[in-house]
């Protein structure tokens, strides 16, 4: 006998063709089994398919399911009295769940978790009616929000997505996953010229810095440094280096951030540490001229471990 199973994308129905050779009465019966029994593929596909992710392919666990159900007609016995369907289902449920353990290579721990972050979701959502947030999902976990964001780094290495995986929501648009892939060695250019003024602040405002916390920033953060070192260059304790490098990093992110608000309707500064910081944003904003600013300057060009740390743009 020659089976062909094929599933329809739509409704996720197959359907069979049965070469004219199938004219054994067992392969007969064979034949009926699973003609009359293929919807029962595609009713056992949806009760499991709910306890997958979400990027688990359907017609893949239809086509398992096929398969199952083809060795389910092989294998019955009708002599055991046991009815066709529930020895078929059963079949087909062990099809489809061998087929996706056998394409997941990421350990069961990390699955049972990724069901258990999907349930607590779920039941935060319906509790506040919105998408939770990474700490309030934390807190009904009773973690930390670092712990948290390093299990979802795990959940998220363990999926692997092909290419021509389908990403759009509506059948009418197929757009892939390829599609929608943001090509790092490509920069907009408005990103660009953005990322170099921001830049061009960055080091404007550390040149404008007082002279020893300039000293602590471009020390701990650009030339390695070490608290201890710095201390004893400085004479002063740890504690006052550690001190002295949360105020520039505060000043600094002042600073930076005032370059992008509207300061039109701001309210008259008063107060001696306003004023002084009044003054140091605006001594970064007329440090350089436009055109300057969005050049390719030349001094302090690794800070990017400092602009994580400002979290300003």
């Amino acid at each position: 006998m020659t089976l062909s199973l094929m599933c329809d994308k739509e409704n996720l129905m197959p359907t069979t063709e049965t070469s004219p050779l199938a004219t054994d009465p067992n392969q007969q019966v064979i034949t009926r089994l699973i003609e009359e029994h293929l919807p029962l593929v595609n009713h056992i596909v949806f009760q499991v398919a709910v306890h997958f992710p979400r990027h688990v392919d359907r017609d893949e666990l239809v086509r398992a399911g096929a398969l199952g159900l083809v060795e389910a007609a092989r294998r019955f016995d009708e002599s055991k009295g046991v009815p066709f369907q529930r020895f078929a289902a059963q079949r087909i449920r062990g099809a489809i769940i061998d087929a996706v353990r056998a394409a997941d290579w990421a350990p069961r721990s990390v699955r049972s978790l990724a069901r258990r972050l999907d349930l607590v979701e779920q039941r935060l959502a319906s509790r506040l009616g919105r998408v939770p947030s990474l700490s309030e999902i934390a807190e009904e976990l009773g973690v930390e929000t670092a712990e948290l964001s390093r299990l979802q780094d795990r959940l998220f290495r363990s999926v692997v997505l092909a290419f021509d995986h389908l990403v759009a929501d509506t059948p009418d648009e197929e757009l892939t996953l390829v599609d929608v892939l943001a090509d790092s060695s490509v920069v907009e250019p408005s990103a660009e010229l953005e990322q170099r003024e921001l830049h061009a602040y960055l080091r404007d405002a550390i040149a404008l810095l007082p002279e020893r916390q300039r000293l602590v920033i471009v020390g701990y953060f650009l030339q390695e440094r070490t608290s201890q070192e710095l201390a004893r260059f400085l004479g002063v304790t740890e504690s006052r280096v550690s001190q002295m490098r949360t105020e520039a990093l505060e000043t600094l992110r002042q600073g930076i951030q005032a370059q992008y608000e509207a300061d039109n309707d701001a309210d008259p500064v008063t107060g001696r540490q306003a004023k002084r910081r009044a003054n140091y944003a605006a001594a970064i904003g007329v440090r350089q001229e436009f055109g300057d600013r969005i050049s390719r300057g030349r001094g302090l060009e690794d800070i990017s471990v400092v602009e994580g740390l400002l979290s300003v743009g």
